[in-house]
């Protein structure tokens, strides 16, 4: 399919009570027009929670309500959440399409300065998750101030998907970033970020966009507003403009290695 239409939901998360999170979403989704993409924030069901690391629903309750809400509403939807696993918890990045199958991506970059690199174990490596003709690649909030590890070799994505918790403090960071990694890999950009204030007393502007390989700013949410931002997006932009402008063929070659710890 080379159009998605894809819907981000820039929204409040009600601090470490995951069914309520999960009835909120179910509803807003229920009550909203359909598409083929819906994209929920960072930590949807608890919020950005270092508590969540040992105290959050289960991967069982997670992906079994993703893959209901994908089959009823014959829709992918993707998000991250809280995760334990037996040997330690994960931030991790569900995507699940209305045909049962689903992928994951584990967050690499964890956020110091809130302690959690010492709750969750970090990812080790990207995926590159197939989608009706798209390839799409996964990654999580502070992710996003790490170019190489979303440098678009070979142009081996055409979609990069960030959901967030950013605060409001550092939101001009935020926007300057997605707008940077567009444009240099060529790839269409969509910033899922949450609104609201959590537990911690940090605020959430969300400022969530969806952006052209070339830049251009196609959808951008209100600040500190919930809100559903809808668009279609077109994977014949994306080949048309690395064909009339094939900067990519001059990019550098570079080996990433896994985090220590």
């Amino acid at each position: 399919m080379s159009t998605l239409n894809v819907s981000v939901l820039q929204q409040p998360i009600i601090w470490m009570d995951g069914e309520a999170n999960l009835e909120h979403f179910s509803q807003l989704i229920a009550q909203s027009a359909p598409c083929d993409l819906w994209i929920l924030p960072e930590m949807f069901t608890t919020g950005f929670s270092m508590q969540a690391a040992t105290n959050s629903l289960s991967e069982r309750r997670v992906l079994g309500w993703l893959h209901e809400l994908a089959h009823k509403h014959h829709t992918a939807i993707c998000g991250s959440a809280a995760i334990q696993l037996a040997d330690g918890a994960v931030n991790r990045f569900y995507f699940v399409t209305p045909q049962g199958h689903s992928s994951h991506y584990d967050k690499r970059h964890l956020f110091r300065m809130a302690n959690e690199h010492q709750h969750y174990k970090p990812g080790t490596s990207r995926q590159i998750i197939e989608y009706r003709g798209w390839r799409i690649l996964p990654q999580i909030c502070y992710d996003l101030r790490f170019p190489a590890f979303s440098r678009n070799s070979n142009n081996d994505y055409d979609l990069m998907i960030y959901v967030a918790s950013w605060p409001t403090t550092r939101a001009n960071h935020w926007q300057a970033l997605l707008l940077a990694r567009a444009i240099e890999n060529q790839s269409w950009v969509i910033g899922c970020n949450r609104v609201g204030e959590d537990e911690n007393g940090l605020s959430y502007r969300g400022d969530s966009q969806i952006i052209a390989p070339e830049g251009e700013i196609i959808a951008s949410a209100l600040p500190a507003e919930a809100t559903v931002l809808s668009a279609t997006i077109d994977l014949q932009r994306v080949i048309g403009y690395r064909q009339a402008f094939p900067a990519w063929q001059d990019a550098d070659n570079f080996t990433l290695t896994p985090p220590v710890g």
